[in-house]
């Protein structure tokens, strides 16, 4: 095993067992006897969460980034105003992975940042600076430059991230951004967070590998449906598949039934299926076809959508309904016995709250149904999977939960707390500079090293950086449950998986 795979090992260990004496806290004593013991049987699972590092590290080649020599990791999040909380928890994630403790204190003789003596190449230290206080993220990024600290964790956001990116790169100092704005990523400034390119190449992936061919969106027009879109349509291409239908919606029920019912072609299916009966009704006697056709009080063939809750649709039955193209359509008392497919078998979705109620509907009452149609989504669903009943059988592409346990476990041993997902990114960042660290012998962090195939351990799995600033990450695969909630159909790679897109 190599020293990069030997200070996860530890550093594992450290996670979730004190060494020597007790760490001291700000406030004291960091946990008592039980909090020790618990701690410590939780190292196993710690060990095997951070075992998928890939064997073997690369040279530290040409080209090294940041401060040469430098034991300090510079981390911007905002610790003040109304996100001090969560930039706190970060902070404290941050400092688990380098120093195996949410304290500021670093522990004697290296002991707690990585591994102690003999294969340390140095105590590395976090330099923390607030990107919520007077002069924002610039000011944060310009006294982190000026401790020499050799890398930069954060900042938090997207826009902060685009206003000091040029400063990190001027500098020749890598900065691992916790957005998920993939604008945002570019040489020398990666983001970390989940993207909606990572989770869509994901679904495309399994949908294809299970037959799908005709791909379709139906998304908000906002930045994350845009974002959505735009991933679909480089993942079909990048696959060699067709071109994917895509319409972006306007808020409310309306716009969003007749999207559904413009994208899944309904009026030209029903003609279709209406034709087929009428053909069949050819060789009938003619008075016996017409009963058939018109019964008493009927006045179309065409009959109205039924909402998927199964109630009363008072305005169909009573009243007329819009089609996709703007006509409309009075309710039939008879419709046909079944409807052709859709002009797509896989069809992703974007909402939540609200408009994804409106576009279960939409669905149902288009018979866009689940025999023909795999539904996707974004990872936000997971949040909520157990309201989305009506979607059941749709995927959606994540993290696996199971994942972060041991994580988890020794964040609550140190904070007696559960860390936000967030908290995971920041934990990734640190460990990874930790790793590179140890793997140069504390000369810097090479572009090389940074970028290496075989990726880094990360809380959710193993990730890896791209030359060109996105980070890649396996993500598992949910099915929404008949009665609301997701199992797990397909799990994470324990490799660092190919940038989205890629062969």
């Amino acid at each position: 095993m190599d020293r990069t795979c030997g200070f996860l090992l530890r550093g594992a260990i450290q996670a979730v067992a004190p060494s020597g004496a007790a760490r001291k806290s700000e406030g004291g004593f960091v946990g008592a006897y039980v909090g020790r013991r618990c701690m410590a049987l939780t190292a196993v699972t710690a060990l095997a969460a951070l075992s998928a590092c890939a064997n073997g590290g690369g040279e530290a080649g040409a080209g090294a980034a940041g401060a040469t020599g430098s034991k300090t990791i510079g981390v911007l999040l905002p610790l003040s105003g109304p996100n001090a909380a969560l930039g706190s928890e970060m902070l404290a994630a941050a400092r688990l992975a380098v120093t195996g403790s949410v304290s500021r204190a670093v522990g004697p003789q290296g002991h707690g940042a990585q591994g102690g003596a003999g294969n340390n190449p140095g105590v590395l230290q976090i330099d923390a600076h607030d990107t919520a206080t007077t002069g924002g993220a610039a000011a944060a990024m310009q006294a982190a430059l000026a401790s020499g600290d050799g890398i930069i964790l954060g900042p938090l956001t997207g826009a902060d991230t685009g206003q000091i990116s040029a400063m990190a790169r001027q500098a020749g100092t890598p900065m691992l951004a916790f957005t998920s704005d993939v604008a945002q990523a570019q040489p020398g400034v990666w983001i970390l967070g989940v993207t909606p390119e990572q989770q869509v190449d994901r679904l495309v992936s399994a949908a294809q590998a299970e037959g799908r061919r005709q791909f379709a969106a139906f998304l908000p027009d906002n930045p994350l449906g845009r974002a959505l879109g735009e991933a679909l349509s480089r993942s079909c291409q990048a696959r060699g598949l067709a071109p994917a239908q895509i319409v972006y919606h306007a808020t409310g029920a309306d716009a969003i039934t007749t999207g559904v019912a413009t994208l899944s072609a309904y009026q030209s299916r029903v003609d279709a299926a209406n034709g087929a009966a009428s053909s069949a009704s050819d060789a009938l006697p003619p008075d016996l076809a017409a009963a058939l056709n018109h019964p008493p009080g009927a006045t179309s063939a065409v009959a109205a959508p039924k909402p998927l809750d199964g109630s009363d649709d008072t305005a169909s039955s009573s009243g007329a309904q819009s089609t996709a193209s703007g006509a409309v359509a009075t309710p039939a008392a008879t419709a046909p016995a079944e409807l052709a497919a859709p002009p797509f078998d896989a069809l992703l979705l974007g909402d939540t709250g609200l408009a994804l109620k409106s576009t279960i509907d939409a669905l149902a009452a288009n018979k866009v149904t689940r025999d023909k149609v795999r539904i996707m989504g974004p990872g936000l669903w997971a949040a909520f999977a157990g309201k989305l009943g009506g979607l059941a059988g749709a995927w959606y592409a994540a993290p696996d939960p199971a994942n972060r346990r041991a994580f988890v476990q020794a964040f609550l041993a140190q904070t007696h707390r559960t860390p936000k997902p967030l908290a995971d990114l920041a934990y990734d960042a640190g460990a990874l500079a930790g790793a590179v660290n140890t793997a140069t012998g504390g000369a810097g962090y090479p572009i090389a090293e940074l970028t290496r195939q075989q990726g880094f351990a990360g809380v959710d799995g193993v990730f890896a950086l791209t030359p060109d600033g996105r980070t890649t990450r396996e993500l598992a695969i949910f099915e929404v449950q008949t009665g609301g909630g997701s199992r797990l159909v397909s799990a994470a790679s324990r490799r660092a998986a190919p940038a989205p897109g890629a062969s």
